[in-house]
């Protein structure tokens, strides 16, 4: 699907997009990759890290719409990575990331349209659901963007899908680099925030694999989620460090105790596939679309009203013997 194809991503110097590029490399013949971002610097770290001759490198930021629509001139496939992610820092600077993650999120749609992008994939969070948060809340508000601009987009080929997962182990602000950094340097504990709380977790090369897919079973609209296990923060700690004592912290600004990726509100539009969920469309398309039945001609079931999909309640969960063969992978 990708051979020959010019794909964008956008944020592509951060974890996500250094996998999903390395991937592509290995599994695909793309014409170009085009990385977007705005920091020089992990540019040309990444140029000396990717030499093959389809990489291009664009500095640029999402919330210049006129920098994109350059950036975006003969592109196929978009991945839309570029975010603020960090929740207490969105709490402090809540117009920085509403610039970013909504704001751009529209410069984002608006160029694809312009310059006839095939498809358009946005990478969404678990904290989208159910946000309590300002980061949740923009990624949310990122998501309906997204979904809605199948609904505009007229005569024009773009279609436009959302991804949303978990933590990722191991990628940049991940609680498991911290831990490990801790351990090394000789920590007698490690800081816990609240000793029930749970997370989803997925590899990055989990992450891309679904996204990846994705493409080919997109038709427009859908949010796709995939099936994923969880994990106890306190039960990280102790298979990471099983000598070292524990330390409750408390809650920081804009934390939930459990994430949720199907909130109950969504059971109505939920479908239930092999090994992910979609939540489908809550508006009608002008250019309407069975969603039970994908691209791929694989089948999904409506769920039971009342479902949701949180990570306190799933019927997946990692021990430490998993979690560690995730961190190895």
């Amino acid at each position: 699907m990708f051979n020959q194809k010019n794909i964008l991503i956008t944020g592509g110097t951060g974890s996500f997009g250094k996998k999903y590029t390395e991937i592509l490399l290995k599994k695909y013949q793309p014409n170009k990759i085009i990385i977007f971002s705005r920091d020089e610097l992990k540019q040309y770290e990444m140029a000396q890290q990717f030499t093959h001759p389809c990489m291009r490198f664009f500095i640029g930021d999402v919330r210049d719409e006129q920098r994109l629509k350059r950036a975006m001139d003969g592109v196929d496939f978009v991945i839309h990575a570029a975010a603020l992610k960090h929740v207490p820092i969105a709490e402090y600077n809540p117009m920085e990331c509403i610039k970013t993650n909504i704001n751009g999120a529209g410069n984002v749609i608006d160029a694809a349209l312009e310059c006839g992008v095939q498809k358009v994939i946005a990478l969404s969070t678990d904290k989208a659901a159910n946000p309590i948060n300002l980061y949740g809340a923009t990624k949310l508000a990122s998501d309906k963007l997204f979904v809605a601009a199948n609904n505009i987009r007229g005569s024009k080929r773009t279609q436009f899908s959302v991804v949303r997962y978990g933590n990722v182990i191991g990628s940049r602000g991940s609680v498991v680099p911290l831990f490990k950094r801790l351990i090394a340097e000789g920590a007698k504990e490690l800081p816990i925030t609240e000793a029930q709380m749970s997370r989803f977790w997925i590899t990055l090369e989990q992450g891309v694999n679904f996204v990846l897919k994705n493409f080919e079973r997109m038709q427009g609209g859908e949010i796709f989620v995939p099936k994923i296990p969880s994990m106890k923060m306190i039960d990280l700690a102790h298979a990471l460090a099983p000598h070292l004592g524990i330390k409750i912290i408390g809650i920081r600004p804009g934390e939930k105790m459990h994430e949720v990726m199907v909130p109950k509100d969504d059971s109505h539009l939920t479908l239930e596939f092999d090994d992910h969920f979609v939540i489908q469309p809550s508006i009608q398309f002008a250019q309407k679309a069975d969603f039970t039945c994908n691209a791929l001609k694989e089948k999904g079931t409506p769920v039971q009203y009342g479902f949701e999909y949180s990570s306190e309640t799933n019927t997946q969960w990692l021990d430490a013997k998993g979690l560690l063969e995730m961190i190895e992978a």
